[in-house]
């Protein structure tokens, strides 16, 4: 399967100062706010750090959903909260935080599963920044 999607920044002004919007193809985000102060501070808007959170997030469950498909079972649900670590100007860490609703599964199986998704995940392997994975069943 290939494929390609599209997705537009435009930022007016300097670093600080300046503001930006994000959009995407499909509109799920049309012209999202985005600036120093969303980035770096609380203020109300998206970064790209939360973007390339939810990105992965969703990728890895996915592909966790596919690979568990394989192995026989299906998910009830599958919940992964990514937490980006920013550090003097790099991301230097993602931690998936995963826990799963999976029939029939023991955590042993369970835990190999989720670490190959990890591994094969578009995202994971697209990232440079360590990529941690804690699992569990609920």
């Amino acid at each position: 399967m290939n494929f390609t999607r599209n997705a537009n920044a435009q930022w007016k002004g300097s670093g600080k100062e300046g503001k930006g919007t994000l959009s995407t193809e499909s509109t799920v985000l049309d012209n999202t706010p985005y600036a120093f102060n969303t980035r770096f501070e609380d203020a109300k808007g998206t970064n790209p750090e939360e973007l390339i959170g939810a990105a992965h997030a969703g990728c890895f469950s996915m592909q966790l959903s596919f690979l568990l498909g394989e192995e026989g079972y299906t998910p009830t649900t599958l919940d992964v909260a990514a937490k980006v670590e920013f550090k003097d100007g790099e991301i230097v860490k993602v931690t998936l935080n995963l826990v799963g609703d999976v029939p029939n599964v023991d955590e042993e199986e369970f835990k190999k599963i989720a670490h190959k998704a990890k591994e094969v995940c578009p995202v994971s392997k697209l990232l440079n920044a360590e990529v941690e994975l804690n699992a569990s069943l609920s």
